[in-house]
C-alpha cells in the first residue's frame, strides 16, 4: 500500500479510554484542555495578531477584523483533518480553514507569524488558566484540612517514627503537617502564576526578521508589536527565544505540579497508615462495597486513588527538564508529541488528587475510642521519665530506679506485643523503692501534659499564616469523586 493510499482511507474515530477524562478529573479541567477550547484560542491568537498589526499601521481594514471575528468560533473539525492528512501539518490545516471560513480576510492571517506564535502563546495562555483552577483546589484543600485540624487540634494521638510509636502529638497538630505542605503548593502556585510569559511576536527564530520586513525595517514598531500582542494576553512576554519559548518555563510548572503530587502522597499515604490502625477512616458512602470478596472490607479506596494518580503526575514531571535538556539550538521537534501528552494530563492528575484532597478533608472520621485506647496502651512508657524524677526527688537511688524501670518497662511490651493490658503503672506502684501513689500517678498520665504546644501550633498556623495565604484566593467547592 502506498503513502497516498493510506491517506485516502477514512479515518476510525473510536475514542479510547481515558481514565483521567472518564474517572478522575473535573469537568472544568478537562474543558480547559479540549480540542474546542485550544483551536478556539489559536483562532484568538490569530485575531490579537492581526488587530495589533492594524493598530501599528498595517494596511488591515476594519472589514477583515470584522470578518475574522465573525466566523472565529466556527470550527468544522472533519475538514480541519481532512486539510491535515494532506498537509501533514496541525496548524496549517486550521490555517487554511479558517482562511476559507474569512474570505476575503484570510488572506491577512498569520502574517509574519511561525506556527509557534500560535501554539506556544496558547499553551501559556492554557497553563494559566489551569494554574489558577489548581490554585482554587488548592486554596479548597487547605480551607477544609484548616477546619479539620481546629475541630481535632486538642486530641491527644500517638505520634510515630519509624511507624513505631513515639511521643503524643494531637490528631489536629498532625493534619497540619499536611496543611503546610499544601501552603508551600499555594505558594509555589501563585509565583508561577505571577511570573508565566508569553512567547510573543518574534518571528521564526526568534529573530523578528520578519515583522521587521513587514514595517519595513521599522525596529521600534516590531518591539512595540510584541508588546502590544502579550498585552493583549494579559502577559509580560520573554525578551528573547528561539523559535518557542524557553522549555524551562515548562519544567517550573510541571514541578510545580509536582509539589501537589508530593503533598497528595504523603497525605494518602498517613491516612492508609492511620486506618489501618483504626484511628482514623475516610468517607464510606452508605452502598459502597469494599470487596467483591470480603463483604466486611473498608479499604481506603479514596487514599490509595490519590497516592496512585500523585505518582503519576510526579513520574510526568520529569519530562519537563528532558524536553528542556535536548531543545537543539533554536528548536526540535522531539518536545511536541511529548508536551501534548504531559502538559494537558499533568494538569488533569494534578486536579485529580486535588480534589480527592479536598473530599477527604471534609469528610475525615476521628475513631476517638481507639485513638484513646492507643494512647492509654503507650502512654505509661512516655511516663517513666516523670516517673523516674519524683522517685528521685523522695530520696530514691536514681541508678537502681533506673534499672528498674528498664525491666518493668521491657515485661510490659512483651505483655502489650502480646494483646494484652500494659502492667507498667501496677509494676512500678507495687514496688516500694519509687514511694509513689496511686492517685498522685494517675495525675501525671492525664494525656494533654505530653502533648507539648500542639493545640497552640495549630491555632497559630490557621491565624497566623492559613488565613493571610487564602485571603484574595478563591476557593474551589467540593464535589465527591465522579466514581
Amino acid at each position: 500500500m502506498t503513502a497516498a493510499q493510506i491517506t485516502k482511507e477514512p479515518v476510525r474515530r473510536e475514542a479510547p479510554q481515558n481514565p483521567l477524562h472518564e474517572r478522575y478529573a473535573s469537568a472544568e479541567m478537562a474543558r480547559i484542555f479540549s480540542s474546542r477550547n485550544r483551536y478556539a484560542t489559536w483562532r484568538k491568537m490569530w485575531v490579537t495578531l492581526a488587530e495589533s498589526q492594524q493598530e501599528l499601521g498595517l494596511t488591515i481594514t476594519d472589514a477583515q477584523i470584522a470578518d475574522l471575528k465573525r466566523v472565529e468560533g466556527e470550527i468544522d473539525f472533519d475538514r480541519v483533518a481532512d486539510l491535515e492528512r494532506q498537509t501533514r501539518h496541525d496548524v496549517v490545516a486550521h490555517l487554511r480553514h479558517f482562511a476559507e471560513l474569512a474570505g476575503d480576510a484570510g488572506g491577512i492571517l498569520h502574517l509574519g507569524a511561525t506556527s509557534a506564535f500560535i501554539t506556544d502563546n496558547t499553551d501559556v495562555l492554557l497553563t494559566r488558566e489551569a494554574l489558577e483552577l489548581v490554585r482554587q483546589r488548592l486554596a479548597s484543600v487547605i480551607r477544609n484540612l484548616a477546619d479539620f485540624a481546629d475541630r481535632t487540634k486538642a486530641i491527644p494521638a500517638l505520634a510515630y517514627t519509624h511507624f513505631q510509636p513515639a511521643q503524643l502529638t494531637t490528631v489536629g497538630k498532625r493534619a497540619c503537617l499536611w496543611l503546610q505542605d499544601f501552603l508551600e503548593d499555594l505558594r509555589e502556585t501563585g509565583h508561577r502564576l505571577d511570573n508565566l510569559r508569553c512567547r510573543g511576536a518574534k518571528g521564526t527564530t526568534g529573530t523578528q526578521a520578519s515583522f521587521l520586513t513587514l514595517f519595513d525595517g521599522d525596529g521600534d514598531k516590531v518591539r512595540r508589536l510584541d508588546r502590544a500582542v502579550a498585552r493583549k494576553l494579559g502577559l509580560d512576554a520573554f525578551p528573547v527565544t528561539g523559535q518557542t519559548y524557553p522549555r524551562k518555563q515548562d519544567t517550573q510548572v510541571l514541578q510545580a505540579l509536582s509539589g501537589v503530587a508530593e503533598s497528595c502522597h504523603k497525605m494518602g499515604t498517613d491516612l492508609r497508615l492511620l486506618q489501618g490502625v483504626g484511628e482514623l477512616s475516610e468517607p464510606f458512602d452508605r452502598d459502597q462495597v469494599g470487596s467483591s470478596a470480603m463483604a466486611y472490607k473498608r479499604n481506603p479506596i479514596r487514599a490509595e486513588r490519590l497516592c496512585g494518580l500523585s505518582r503519576r503526575v510526579l513520574t510526568d514531571a520529569l519530562n519537563g527538564p528532558l524536553n528542556a535538556a535536548v531543545q537543539w539550538l533554536e528548536r526540535s521537534l522531539d518536545d511536541s508529541s511529548n508536551r501534548r501528552l504531559v502538559i494537558p494530563e499533568s494538569f488533569l492528575g494534578a486536579d485529580a488528587v486535588l480534589g480527592l484532597a479536598a473530599h477527604l478533608a471534609a469528610g475525615l472520621h476521628v475513631r476517638e475510642v481507639a485513638i484513646a485506647a492507643r494512647v492509654e496502651r503507650e502512654l505509661p512508657f512516655m511516663a517513666t521519665e516523670t516517673l523516674l524524677m519524683e522517685a528521685t526527688k523522695r530520696g530514691g537511688d536514681r541508678q537502681d530506679l533506673h534499672e528498674r524501670l528498664r525491666r518493668y518497662s521491657l515485661a510490659a511490651q512483651a505483655a502489650v506485643e502480646t494483646g494484652g493490658e500494659n502492667p507498667l503503672i501496677d509494676s512500678v506502684l507495687a514496688d516500694e523503692a519509687f514511694r509513689l501513689e496511686r492517685a498522685e500517678v494517675k495525675t501525671w498520665l492525664d494525656p494533654h501534659a505530653f502533648t507539648g504546644r500542639s493545640t497552640s501550633q495549630v491555632d497559630e498556623l490557621l491565624s497566623e499564616v492559613v488565613e493571610p495565604a487564602l485571603a484574595g484566593v478563591e476557593v474551589a467547592p467540593v464535589t465527591a469523586p465522579r466514581i
